[in-house]
């Protein structure tokens, strides 16, 4: 067992000879071991330690970390940090040596975290939230942040640490039953050993594989979402048609883009939102922290709730051949056609191409109508979300709309065929 650990940081990959490795050192049993395989694997190491000052050992553990440092031939950062007395000081701890390894390290970063941490972990989000993502546990890497020890247990990195003959210093909040961690220590995590000695390799490596499988989902995902026109409005009955589950994926997705920041939702949930438009109409559903789905004639979308319509970005030139960025969106002019619509380089009469918004009292002659229909009118037949129609493209020569990006072409610029066409088409590009 005393190989274990060296054997899961090697394995890992983010522990990399004649690289810098910045290890942020407490002084116990896991950052000891960590440290001193990234020194045995070759890293350009050195490390950070930062003292609370919160426990009558702290200076201590400071000393012990200096003293470790010095035996290993490595560099030490000490911060003496005050942290404020409200809220919780395990996350403000936290927060503030992720942020001074982040200011600090040449290269990546890493923290002890081992196989027993991530099945505690998992044992802790999945009591709060069902689904995938509780069981995924804490990630490898997330951005510099990584973690070599994922796959080696808290019993292994103290083998580690005899055997190679490295003392460690113990904190007793460790075992401190008024801290959350501690309780699922001491009594989930000992209830599952008692199943099973391997249970905390067992949960790591169900953790590791989920979010390997979650990179498949995730392409799956953008691939369906792609199918129903990339966002992020969706028609509600091609969302229908997808299979459950991923119906539910293709909602969190947008749902995610929308607030800006990870959500989940049940399958409650996801069966409220895809009946949402099944009355017609407009209507929303709030689903918690501000976050709404809503349904326009048969279009679904999320926003955060009471958010204003988007408004018209500046208008803009459209030189031909060339293109133009409107707002959330890149238009462009090609000779000889190719585009979304093609229309007469002729009908142009040399007047030169612009992109604006959507104004009031705006008409079209929108091809196969035989007449003109108002902007407004066009909109709501072709069920455009309210929110969206002032940031759409709409293309004009002169004061004459030529084409309304996604919804119309005016027929007076239609190509009658021949090589003397100008094609035009425009992609969402945030």
């Amino acid at each position: 067992m005393s190989e274990a650990a060296l054997r899961a940081a090697r394995e890992s990959g983010l522990v990399t000879s004649g690289r810098p490795l910045l290890v942020m050192l407490s002084g116990g049993a896991d950052s000891v071991c960590l440290l001193d395989v990234a020194v045995q694997l070759g890293a350009s190491s050195n490390a950070l330690h930062v003292n609370y000052g919160l426990r009558d050992e702290s200076d201590a553990d400071e000393q012990h970390c200096r003293t470790l440092c010095e035996s290993l031939g490595v560099s030490l950062v000490v911060e003496r940090v005050a942290l404020g007395e409200q809220g919780n000081l395990q996350s403000s701890a936290r927060d503030v040596r992720y942020g001074l390894a982040e200011e600090l390290a040449e290269g990546d970063y890493a923290a002890a975290h081992t196989a027993s941490d991530q099945a505690e972990t998992v044992l802790m989000r999945l009591a709060a939230s069902p689904g995938r993502r509780a069981l995924m546990g804490m990630e490898p890497r997330r951005g510099r942040l990584v973690r070599p020890l994922l796959q080696a247990t808290a019993a292994e990195t103290r083998d580690h640490c005899r055997a190679r003959g490295l003392a460690w210093r113990e904190d007793a909040s460790n075992s401190d039953l008024r801290f959350t961690r501690a309780r699922v220590r001491a009594g989930l995590l000992e209830g599952l050993r008692s199943l099973g000695p391997a249970a905390e390799h067992t949960v790591a490596e169900t953790a590791l594989q989920l979010r390997e499988e979650a990179e498949v989902l995730d392409v799956v995902v953008s691939d369906a979402l792609a199918g129903l026109g990339g966002g992020p409005v969706v028609e509600q009955s091609a969302l229908a048609e997808l299979p459950r589950a991923l119906a539910r994926l293709v909602l969190r997705d947008m749902a995610e883009r929308a607030a800006g920041e990870p959500r989940s939702l049940s399958r409650p949930e996801t069966d409220a939102v895809l009946r949402l438009g099944e009355g017609g109409g407009v209507r929303s559903l709030d689903l918690g922290r501000g976050l709404q789905a809503v349904t326009e004639y048969g279009t679904l979308r999320f926003r955060i709730g009471g958010e204003p319509a988007v408004a018209a970005p500046e208008p803009v030139a459209l030189t031909v051949p060339g293109k133009a960025v409107f707002g959330e969106w890149e238009v462009r002019a090609r000779l000889g056609g190719g585009g979304e619509v093609e229309v007469s380089r002729g009908s142009l009469a040399e007047r030169a191409l612009s992109v604006r918004g959507w104004r009031d009292g705006d008409r079209i002659r929108p091809v196969g109508l035989g007449g003109t229909k108002s902007l407004q009118d066009l909109f709501t037949d072709r069920k455009v979300p309210r929110a969206l129609r002032r940031s759409l493209p709409v293309v004009v020569c002169g004061e004459d709309i030529v084409w309304v990006a996604g919804v119309a072409l005016d027929e007076r610029f239609v190509a009658a065929g021949g090589t003397d066409v100008v094609g035009l088409s425009a992609k969402r590009i945030i």
